[in-house]
């Protein structure tokens, strides 16, 4: 199998050992992206819809580092710190998909320090 690591400097800078995404397959798998600011590990200020603001627009520059955009996406993995959270969240979030959408999950989940959510993608990989 053929894969190719992604790492946009339009992203914000790993937290561990791992990749921001991998083409494998025919596919671009993007790593869970929590809202900080792209090359740092600064987590912007503000809510749910400024942290969900910055998510996507980190998950949009990862995708168009792989020849990918938004639209490609075809399954999304959502982890909410809170799920009271979820309509503010779903307001911002539909602002970056459109028809037909994602196929989609929605958890709430133990996350760190001030981080509100961490949404990962798997988008169909550009031509």
């Amino acid at each position: 199998m053929n894969k190719k690591a992604i790492h946009p400097s339009t992203a914000p800078l790993p937290a561990g050992p791992y990749n921001h995404a991998i083409i494998a397959n025919g596919f671009v798998f993007v790593s869970g992206q929590t809202p900080e600011y792209p090359g740092t590990d600064e987590v912007v200020p503000g809510g749910i819809k400024e942290q969900t603001h910055q998510v996507m627009k980190n998950i949009q520059a990862i995708l168009e580092a792989a020849g990918s955009t938004m639209a490609d996406i075809v399954k999304v993995d959502v982890h909410l710190k809170d799920l009271a959270d979820f309509t503010e969240f779903n307001q911002v979030y539909g602002q970056y998909v459109s028809e037909p959408y994602p196929a989609r999950i929605t958890v709430q989940s133990v996350l760190f320090e001030d981080v509100l959510l961490e949404v990962s993608v798997t988008a169909l990989a550009g031509e």
